[in-house]
C-alpha cells in the first residue's frame, strides 16, 4: 500500500462539527432508554425529565421539637400576662419531622414551653406564635407534577435524594453507550502478556492506550470493550472494522495506524468501508486523528503516541457520548499563568503544552513537560494544559496566559515549585511530603543547576537544587550564589553528599575506569546539559585532566536528568555517562566512582517561614526521608538538613 497522506489539517471545532453532522449527532441519539433502581442510578444520565410524583413534605410537618398550637389561641401572650394552653386540647406535644395536627398551624419550640407547677396537663406560653411558626409546610421543597430534573443531568448523591423524595424509585436513564477499541499494532501484545527481556529489545510493545481510552468512555458515561489486538494488516483491519460496526457498538475506535507512514493503514480502510470525513487536525499532539462512518456508525481512528491518543478522545468521541446522552463533559477550570521560559511553538498547528504549575508570591508560574507526543507521564505530572493558538510561533517568558487546570486550586497552591539540578531524592521527597502533609507538594523542574540559580533571581520558584563546584576553592554553590544572586539573601541547606560516576553496561564492556577513559577510541558518551552541575564537574575533572572536550565523542549529546544518561547507557545509544550511583542502581547498571559532591537547596529567606517550606524542613530532617535516601544507594545524609550556609545578598 501506498505511504499514507492527510487529506487536509482540519481546524478542531470545524472537525469535530464536520463529524456531528454527518452522524446526525445533535438530532437524534442512537441510545435507548431504560429504567433502572435509584440503587443502579448514580453515575447515570436522565433521559427524560423527572416530575415529582408526590410532595415533600407530603404533609404540614413539625420543623422543631415542642408543642404544635393554633397560632390565634396564642395571641395576646406575654411575660407579664401567659398563655395558659391545655395539653391535648389547645397544645399538642410534636417532635421535629411528625405531622402537625388537625386545626394546629405552628409550633412553638421546647424551650420557650414553661410547665406549670402541679398541672401536668397545662402549660404556659409568654410569647404569641404566628402562622406557620416552625412549620415545614407540605410542598414546601417539591409539589407533586413538578420537574425537579432535566434530561441531560448526571446522577449524583444530591440528585438521588432529590428522586427518592420525589417518589420516582426507577428513573429512566439513557443506555450507556457502548463503545469497541480496537488496538492496532503488530508488535503490540497485551499488557498482562509482555515480556520484560522482549520489551527492552524492541521486540514487543505494551498494549496500554486502550486502558487509558476505557477510562475515558466510563468518564463520558459509557461502556468500552476492547477486542483483540489487530495486526498491521489492511485486510485485517478492514475485517476487525466491518465486524465492530455489526455488534452492539454505538461507537467504534481504531487505535494505532492513523498517521502519514507506509503502515498507518487506518484512513484507508475508513475509506474503503465506508466515509472517510476527516484525517488529519491542526492540534498537536493529536494531528494523525481520523473521523468517518462505516455502516452507519461513528469511527474514530486515535493515534498511537499515548498523548495524542488521549487529545483525540476528550476532542471528539467524549463530547459525542455525551451530546448523545443530552449532557456536557465538565468543563475545567481555567486561570491565568506565567510561562517562567519561552514555550516556541510551530505556526499553524495548535499546541498543546503540558505544563507544572507553583504559586510564588503573586504570580502563578508555569514550567513546561517534555512535549512528546509518547510521554505519557508529562499528563500525570501536569497540573495543567497552555493551547498556543495555530497563528502564533510561541509564548514569550513572563507573558501571561490562559491555562486549563488538571489540579485543584488547593492542591495548586499548595505545591513548593523547585527548579534547578535533578536528583533522584527529590521525587523520594515529594513522595514522603504528601504522605505526612497531604495539603503540599513538591513540584520540580530540571533545568540544570544554573537555571535553578536564575529561576531564584527572577523570583520564578520557591528553592532550587543546585552543586556548582568553584574550581579555584573546591567548595560547592557558595562562589556561584554570591555570583549571581546580589541582594537576594538565601539558605542554603544540605540535601545529601552524593556519589557521582561513570555508569556502564552489566561486565563493563568497554573497560571503563575513569574520566580519562572517555578520550578512547570507540567509547561514546551521553552528556548533561550545559550549566549543569553535573556538566560543571565533568568540565573541571577534564582540565585537569589536559582532555580537550572535542575529543570525547557524543560529548555534545545532552540528557536533562541522570534517570536518562541511564537510560542512554542501558539502551546502547552510549557507552557510559556521568550521573549519580542512585540512577545506575535504579536500572541495574554497574557504577565507577569519580567522588562525592555535595548536593544543596538554595531557598530564599523571603520563602523560608512559608508552612510549606516549613513543612518540607521537617520531612528532610526526618529519620524516615533520610534511611529511605539512604537505601537507594550513593548518598551519604549525615548532614541532611543542616543549613550550612547564609547569604545576606
Amino acid at each position: 500500500m501506498e505511504r499514507n497522506v492527510y487529506l487536509k489539517l482540519t481546524d478542531v471545532d470545524e472537525a469535530r462539527t464536520r463529524w456531528f453532522d454527518a452522524l446526525e449527532a445533535g438530532d437524534r441519539s442512537p441510545l435507548a432508554v431504560e429504567e433502572v433502581s435509584l440503587e443502579a442510578a448514580r453515575h447515570r444520565t436522565l433521559a427524560t425529565p423527572a416530575a415529582a410524583l408526590l410532595s415533600s413534605p407530603a404533609f404540614h410537618g413539625a420543623a422543631m421539637d415542642g408543642i404544635a398550637v393554633k397560632a390565634s389561641d396564642t395571641f395576646g401572650a406575654s411575660q407579664h400576662r401567659p398563655k395558659t394552653l391545655r395539653i391535648n386540647k389547645e397544645a399538642f406535644w410534636i417532635n421535629t419531622g411528625q405531622p402537625l395536627p388537625q386545626g394546629c398551624d405552628a409550633v412553638i419550640m421546647m424551650e420557650n414551653v414553661i410547665p406549670r407547677a402541679f398541672e401536668p396537663d397545662a402549660v404556659d406560653v409568654e410569647q404569641a406564635a404566628f402562622p406557620w411558626q416552625h412549620v415545614r409546610k407540605l410542598g414546601e421543597d417539591m409539589v407533586a407534577t413538578e420537574i425537579l430534573l432535566p434530561p441531560g443531568t448526571v446522577i449524583g448523591a444530591y440528585e438521588l435524594g432529590a428522586l427518592a423524595a420525589a417518589g420516582i424509585l426507577r428513573p429512566a436513564v439513557f443506555a450507556r453507550p457502548r463503545v469497541a477499541i480496537i488496538p492496532s499494532g503488530s508488535e503490540l501484545v497485551p499488557l498482562a502478556q509482555a515480556d520484560r527481556t522482549l520489551l527492552q529489545q524492541g521486540r514487543q510493545l505494551p498494549e496500554f492506550n486502550s486502558l487509558i481510552l476505557s477510562a475515558l468512555v466510563r468518564d463520558a458515561g459509557g461502556d468500552p470493550e476492547v477486542l483483540g489486538i489487530v495486526p498491521d494488516d489492511p485486510g485485517s483491519i478492514a475485517e476487525a472494522l466491518r465486524e465492530a460496526v455489526k455488534g452492539p457498538y454505538d461507537l467504534v475506535a481504531v487505535n494505532a495506524g492513523s498517521s502519514a507512514g507506509s503502515h498507518d493503514f487506518t484512513a484507508h480502510v475508513v475509506a474503503e468501508e465506508g466515509e472517510l470525513l476527516v484525517h488529519g487536525v491542526n492540534v498537536m499532539p493529536g494531528k494523525p486523528t481520523i473521523l468517518g462512518k462505516v455502516g452507519g456508525k461513528p469511527v474514530i481512528g486515535v493515534p498511537g503516541y499515548p498523548i495524542s491518543a488521549i487529545i483525540a478522545f476528550e476532542e471528539f468521541a467524549q463530547p459525542l457520548l455525551t451530546l448523545w446522552q443530552k449532557r456536557r463533559m465538565p468543563r475545567r477550570a481555567t486561570g491565568a499563568v506565567t510561562p517562567f521560559q519561552p514555550l516556541p511553538s510551530k505556526a499553524g498547528l495548535e499546541e498543546r503544552i503540558r505544563v507544572k504549575l507553583g504559586r510564588v508570591g503573586d504570580k502563578l508560574l508555569a514550567v513546561p513537560l517534555p512535549r512528546g507526543a509518547g510521554t505519557v507521564t508529562s499528563l500525570s505530572r501536569a497540573d495543567g494544559i497552555i493551547a498556543i493558538p495555530p497563528a502564533s510561533e510561541g509564548i514569550p517568558a513572563e507573558t501571561p496566559v490562559t491555562a486549563a487546570f488538571l489540579r485543584t486550586q488547593e492542591q495548586i497552591d499548595g505545591a513548593l515549585l523547585v527548579i534547578g539540578s535533578h536528583d533522584n531524592t527529590l521525587d523520594l521527597l515529594d513522595s514522603f511530603l504528601r504522605k505526612r502533609f497531604p495539603r503540599f507538594s513538591l513540584a520540580s523542574a530540571h533545568v540544570g543547576s544554573m537555571g535553578g540559580l536564575t529561576a531564584i533571581r527572577n523570583g520564578h520558584c520557591h528553592l532550587a537544587g543546585s552543586h556548582l563546584l568553584d574550581a579555584a576553592t573546591g567548595v560547592y554553590n557558595q562562589a556561584d550564589i554570591a555570583r549571581h544572586l546580589a541582594g537576594i539573601p538565601v539558605k542554603l541547606v544540605r540535601l545529601a553528599d552524593r556519589e557521582q560516576g561513570l555508569i556502564v553496561m552489566p561486565g563493563n564492556p568497554a573497560n571503563i575506569t575513569d574520566i580519562a577513559d572517555l578520550a578512547r577510541s570507540g567509547v561514546t558518551f551521553v552528556n548533561r546539559q550545559r550549566g549543569s552541575g553535573t556538566r560543571v564537574l565533568l568540565d573541571y575533572r577534564l582540565s585537569k585532566l589536559g582532555i580537550s572536550p572535542d575529543a570525547i565523542q557524543g560529548y555534545e549529546n545532552e540528557e536533562y536528568t541522570h534517570m536518562n544518561v541511564a537510560a542512554a547507557v542501558l539502551s546502547g545509544r552510549a557507552t557510559t555517562g556521568l550521573g549519580v550511583r542512585a540512577a545506575a542502581n535504579a536500572l541495574g547498571l554497574e557504577f565507577i566512582p569519580a567522588g562525592v559532591e555535595e548536593y544543596d537547596l538554595v531557598i530564599p529567606a523571603r520563602h523560608w517561614d512559608d508552612e510549606r517550606m516549613q513543612a518540607l524542613m521537617a520531612v528532610i530532617r526526618s529519620a524516615e526521608y533520610r534511611d529511605a535516601a539512604t537505601s537507594m544507594g550513593g548518598y551519604i545524609m549525615v548532614r541532611t538538613g543542616e543549613v550550612v550556609w547564609e547569604f545576606a545578598g
